[in-house]
């Protein structure tokens, strides 16, 4: 009788375990998605006003220094079959409300360093 109720469990415990993977878990996105082509509009000397136009507003700004932007992007994957999971950054500098630096995880266009005006 006891190895009848053992061998149960233990199958049901094996029957339960396989059925692991098909529970849905939701990708967590946090913060800015920023897509690549918005990043290759940034220009040298753009106006603090022309960034949010173009990316948004940032998830965070400097709370010692408002001329430093950061805009940040997670992925947590729920499901590995999905991707694994990853993280994006971009830190925009300003001075005199324009931008100066730009610097983070993504390709600046090559006409980056020309101005708008020109």
């Amino acid at each position: 009788m006891k190895f009848k109720n053992l061998l149960v469990i233990l199958t049901a415990t094996i029957m339960l375990s396989a059925c692991a993977d098909w529970i849905f878990r939701i990708d967590i996105p946090q913060g800015n998605f920023l897509d690549e082509k918005d990043v290759k509009k940034l220009r040298i000397e753009m106006t603090k006003e022309q960034v949010v136009y173009v990316l948004g507003k940032p998830v965070l700004e400097d709370a010692f220094d408002h001329d430093t932007w950061y805009y940040l992007y997670q992925m947590k994957r729920g499901m590995k079959q999905r991707g694994e999971d990853f993280r994006k950054e971009l830190t925009i500098k300003f001075v005199d409300d324009k931008i100066t630096e730009v610097t983070g995880d993504f390709e600046l266009s090559e006409e980056f360093s020309i101005p708008l005006d020109q």
